[in-house]
């Protein structure tokens, strides 16, 4: 079949990512003698910088990795808590029935540093301005802005103007939009990681003991402070109304970054691992485990699905979603166990038909009754009701004002069996109003709890929020295999079950996988405020072909062309136990993802 690009084969190092910059930079780091930890926090540091209208240093990041000693899949886990002041009671008193998806309310605990630092500091050989370099130099000299950067600032640009003056001041250089293509620079920004570099090197030489520091210099020092001040302060969110956040420096200084195992599933030769059920992450092995009672069905001609695959592919995503949003959160009750058991898939894929349901249709696992947010029963934002409908994947900023963001996604291999995948995410330059004094502004993933009590997600000091961010790490025969993901939000895990299915049902490499086209379902409740979901809606790139097309939607589907090169930022990487050669892959869609490797 056609590819973009050729899949890439050596034996040093890959890395691949969503922007090139970041994958050159981790290249770099891996030239130098560095493994692939350090290659995949230099990498991460520099999308900060260069795709900032999908992640930042106010962000989060969640990792799945294994070790060249170690093939036991891990998680590092750097995503912030809910504040102390974050109460259901709160939200609820200043008139809300959902957290805002922009502004200060929906700030969680900053993240990324504190996860970047960690994973370098156990993990990682270089220090940290060997890491960190790539990214302060850009801020401080400038990059070249991506078109969608350009297009993102003047979606908001009267929101920056009348409300965020500090976004305009560094978003709107002149008044104006910056221009496509232009260098741009973020000096600020460069001061603060320069600032916390100095305080990391007042601590000495040693590796570890900079490392230490820099952390504190950050949740316990200067950062923290400015953040908490900033916060005391009401800006414009889309409610409509001005509201102050509750995020503090003492929430910051009382969190810091988590290992913990990774979720697993076993599918023949293969073994997939996610994060928890406090993201999205198990639903891939929800519907791969729904799959297996379609095996036989699942065909591929000429690297493209059959309208059959397709069609099966996209129920049973509605049954796993179903179940994500009634028994997904950071509860510490998930039933993940029986929602993984071969026997709980068996009893649900009898409710795949030959004709695309509409409905909403969680399970009852080990018994237990599925409780859904009163937003979700009521169909408040279902298709045809206040603006419900119609998205192309991970919530972008609307011309409406809302302004929802993306996320971006690094996966590395290196040369000693080291294998990384993290999706850095949160902390977008429409997110909230750029706190001056740092360069950077805060996240907004709060917006994924829910306000209704007694839900796996519901908001509480503390809790993480049932995130999207998904990346994952494959074994074969019990070895290491490959790390791949994708932004996306509420379609991360269908773009990768469509890589998945490419590359193991229909024996196609990484490259030609990733290039395979691609689908997904609207039918269940976004993730993002205000929360919108279209029941029957299938988003399908024209590749698929107008026969396959047209046999979806005598299946009853409601199929959205969204043109040929439209769905997904898949990256991907390999490694061969048996011959030690390692593979690299990257999207073409968006021009703007590489793998480099040799």
């Amino acid at each position: 079949m056609f590819t973009t690009r050729p899949e890439l084969v050596g034996t040093h190092g890959m890395v691949a990512s969503t922007h090139w910059l970041a994958s050159s930079a981790g290249m770099a780091v891996l030239e130098d003698g560095g493994n692939a930890f350090d290659a995949a926090v230099a990498a991460g540091f520099v999308l900060q910088v260069v795709e900032p209208h999908l992640n930042g240093p106010g962000g989060e990041v969640p990792v799945v990795f294994t070790t060249g000693t170690d093939a036991t899949p891990k998680v590092l886990c750097g995503q912030g808590v809910a504040p102390a002041g974050a109460t259901t009671a709160h939200y609820r008193d200043l008139g809300l029935d959902l957290v805002p998806g922009s502004g200060l309310l929906a700030a969680t605990v900053p993240g990324a540093w504190d996860g970047w630092l960690t994973l370098l500091r156990d993990h990682g050989t270089k220090s940290l301005r060997d890491v960190l370099g790539f990214a302060i130099g850009y801020a401080r000299d400038g990059f070249p802005l991506l078109e969608r950067v350009s297009a993102t600032v003047d979606t908001v640009s009267d929101l920056f103007r009348d409300h965020w003056t500090s976004s305009a001041a560094l978003w709107l250089p002149g008044g104006q939009p910056p221009r496509p293509g232009a260098r741009f620079r973020n000096p600020k920004l460069a001061d603060t990681w320069e600032w916390l570099l100095a305080a990391a090197e007042a601590a000495g030489s040693d590796r570890e003991a900079q490392i230490e520091a820099a952390r504190r210099a950050w949740s316990q020092g200067f950062v923290a402070a400015q953040v908490e001040q900033f916060c005391r302060t009401a800006f414009r969110d889309d409610s409509g109304v001005d509201h102050a956040g509750v995020l503090t420096g003492q929430d910051m200084a009382s969190w810091q970054a988590t290992y913990e195992d990774a979720v697993t599933a076993d599918f023949g030769e293969w073994t997939v691992a996610k994060i928890g059920a406090w993201s999205q992450g198990p639903v891939l092995l929800q519907q791969l485990r729904l799959l297996e009672a379609f095996a036989d069905r699942l065909s591929y001609v000429d690297g493209v699905p059959t309208a059959e695959t397709v069609h099966l592919a996209v129920e049973c995503a509605k049954l796993a979603f179903a179940d994500r949003e009634a028994w997904y959160g950071d509860s510490g009750g998930v039933p993940l166990e029986t929602l993984l058991s071969r026997e709980y898939a068996q009893a649900r894929s009898a409710l795949v038909g030959e004709t695309a349901s509409r409905d909403l249709r969680p399970g009852s696992p080990d018994g237990l009754k599925p409780v859904l947010a009163g937003h979700v029963l009521a169909g408040s934002f279902v298709a045809g009701k206040e603006g419900g409908g119609g998205a192309l994947g991970e919530p972008t900023v609307s011309r409406t004002g809302a302004v929802r963001g993306d996320t971006v996604h690094i996966d590395v291999v290196d040369r000693w069996g080291n294998l990384v995948s993290a999706t850095p995410s949160g902390g977008w330059l429409q997110s909230s109003p750029t706190i001056p004094s740092l360069g950077f502004c805060l996240g907004t993933r709060a917006q994924m709890f829910w306000l209704d009590e007694g839900l796996p997600n519901t908001l509480a000091p503390g809790k993480r929020p049932r995130i999207t961010l998904s990346p994952t790490l494959a074994l074969r025969a019990g070895d290491p295999a490959a790390a791949f993901g994708t932004p996306g939000g509420d379609q991360q895990d269908q773009w990768q079950l469509g890589f998945w299915l490419a590359h193991t049902t229909g024996g196609l490499n990484l490259q030609e996988a990733i290039d395979s086209p691609m689908w997904h379902s609207n039918a269940f409740p976004s993730s993002f405020y205000p929360r919108a979901w279209t029941p029957g809606e299938l988003v399908v790139e024209s590749r698929l072909g107008a026969a396959t097309l047209d046999a979806l939607r005598d299946r009853g589907h409601e199929v959205i062309d969204a043109g040929p090169w439209a769905l997904g930022r898949m990256s991907a990487v390999g490694r061969d136990a048996r011959d030690g050669l390692l593979r690299g892959a990257a999207n073409a869609r968006g021009n703007q993802g590489y793998a480099v490797g040799r």
